[in-house]
């Protein structure tokens, strides 16, 4: 069982649609939060995971496929991935993962004590190994000595690589005359992720010019934490215009404000890109922004991922997105509006949206006031058939037991939710066992239920343990932050053991048990390997 305090390896509480204003440092634990859609085998600390692409699975039972190759059957046919975290790299050790990384697709060493002497290594891989076309180094001290040894691979005509991760390296705006060159001569590269580095405005300009070279085909650029100000936006715009293959910018935490978010917006509708993904969380945007980006969501069909979480955009900007949020020519997918001062007041526009807005399938509203009324709201929307939601982001919004009734109608009606996230607040075990009549109708199709800090004791767990038993749809359950002790512990226990239970992953931060009860947990995941119990 994993160490209290840990990190899960699949904590979906990513910095997305959580608390994304602080700025990440590098962590050096195994566990390290994945962002989502990442495709990948987890491993222990340091593990080498060389998954051939065709085979790679996700969560549950290694795949049949995958167990033949462990033992060598695949091995010369498909290109290899290389994917290692958190490791100290020792000199033989490396020399080691050198060999391996000659016939790698993919390489990623985020979080390894990387340096720039390494880099000179990494840049002969890339002129050597044609068939690498993704590099992740995030987390690395690298420097800006080290970007500069890795271009001059990227700059040889026999590179291919296509996606970049160079996010928390020490780079600094130097690094952005290097990178330039290879936005200019590099057409392979489509990907480019340099956050959390103090690139600066003038050196985000440095990368525009070359984004703007006709050879660069760039389509996905991502520059959170670069401390950006709002200078930097004419400079976008331009390259903006002249580059038709970008499909997502994220610009994340940088201190742009209203008067640049709104030219940025403008340059967006009269660009010839077709975006996809905007992001502009902690952005100091205010509803005097949100016209504009309005406004783009309204001429820009291809928009279907929107985030402006972390922003006081307030009820009225709320008002203002929803007007260019339920235009025809919207299709919009993904919404994150977590701790953007929104009250119940929001949750009319909001109800209107979820049941009438068929494209949507994820909105983010964590941190946010809705209170009870707003929450009733939000689920008389999701009974509607018209609504196609399957993420429901609603926590530390002010709930308790009173909307419980009413999320359960909406949990027994509504066939196509299956991400809730209802934690952080007092729903108390009245309200669970509400919540799990709705969970237990047939309609329900939920899959990962978020229940951390709700004021639950062993008092709910017996029905808890039921819905566990019997929805074998339910893959995950977080049940952090509530007293549940001995008692409650060993009832979900009991539900784990049963062979219809399907939960795959069960997170139980900061609850206290005896040692006791801690061995019958691990022998629980001894006897079922596929149950990650995250403590």
């Amino acid at each position: 069982m994993q160490k209290r305090g840990e990190r899960a390896l699949s904590v979906r509480e990513g910095r997305k649609k959580g608390r994304g204003g602080k700025r990440r440092e590098k962590s050096k634990k195994k566990g390290e939060k994945e962002e989502k859609g990442e495709e990948r085998e987890k491993g222990e600390e340091g593990q080498i995971l060389l998954l051939p692409a065709a085979i790679r699975g996700g969560a549950g039972p290694e795949p049949a496929a995958a167990a033949r190759w462990r033992h060598g059957g695949l091995i010369s046919a498909v290109k290899m991935e290389l994917d290692i975290q958190c490791e100290e790299m020792s000199p033989s050790r490396w020399a080691e993962l050198l060999t391996t990384m000659k016939s790698c697709k993919t390489i990623r060493l985020d979080d390894c004590n990387l340096s720039s002497s390494n880099c000179e290594d990494l840049s002969s891989i890339i002129n050597t190994n044609p068939s690498l076309t993704e590099l992740k180094l995030n987390n690395n001290e690298l420097g800006d000595e080290g970007v500069e040894y890795l271009c001059k691979g990227l700059l040889t005509p026999s590179c291919s690589l296509q996606k970049l991760w160079l996010q928390n390296c020490n780079l600094t705006s130097a690094s952005c005359e290097t990178l330039r060159s290879v936005l200019s001569a590099q057409p392979s590269l489509t990907e480019l992720h340099v956050g959390d580095n103090r690139l600066g405005t003038a050196g985000v300009k440095v990368l525009c010019q070359g984004m703007m070279n006709p050879s660069c085909k760039l389509q996905k650029l991502q520059l959170e934490y670069c401390e950006l100000t709002a200078d930097i936006v004419e400079a976008l715009n331009a390259a903006l215009q002249s580059k038709p293959t970008l499909k997502e910018l994220s610009l994340s935490n940088n201190t742009l404000g209203d008067t640049a978010v709104k030219q940025l917006c403008r340059g967006l509708v009269e660009a010839s890109c077709n975006l996809e993904l905007l992001h502009l969380e902690n952005c100091g945007i205010t509803s005097d922004s949100c016209m504009e980006i309005s406004a783009v969501l309204r001429n820009k069909s291809s928009l279907m991922d929107l985030s402006v979480g972390d922003n006081k955009i307030g009820d009225s900007g709320l008002a203002l997105l929803c007007q260019g949020l339920m235009h025809p020519s919207c299709k919009i997918q993904k919404l994150w509006l977590w701790d953007c001062d929104l009250t119940s007041a929001s949750c009319k526009d909001l109800s209107r949206l979820i049941s009438t807005k068929e494209t949507l399938t994820e909105i983010s509203l964590i941190d946010n006031n809705l209170r009870d009324s707003g929450m009733e709201m939000l689920c008389q929307a999701l009974k509607d058939p018209k609504s196609k939601l399957q993420e429901l982001w609603v926590r530390e919004c002010g709930l308790t037991t009173a909307c419980c009734k009413a999320v359960s109608s909406a949990l027994s009606t509504n066939k196509h939710l299956k991400v809730l996230h209802i934690g952080e607040n007092k729903l108390g075990d009245a309200g669970v066992e509400l919540l799990c009549e709705g969970l237990m109708h047939p309609n329900c199709n939920i899959q990962s239920l978020w229940l951390g800090n709700c004021d639950l004791t062993a008092g709910c767990c017996a029905t808890l343990a039921t819905v566990m038993a019997t929805k074998q749809c339910l893959t995950e359950l977080d049940l952090s932050y509530n007293p549940l002790e001995d008692e409650g512990i060993r009832k979900i226990c009991e539900a784990l053991k049963k062979p219809s239970c399907n939960v795959q992953q069960l997170i139980l931060y900061d609850i206290l048990w005896s040692s006791e009860v801690d061995d019958e947990l691990r022998a629980l995941e001894e006897s079922k390997p596929e149950v990650k119990i995250i403590s």
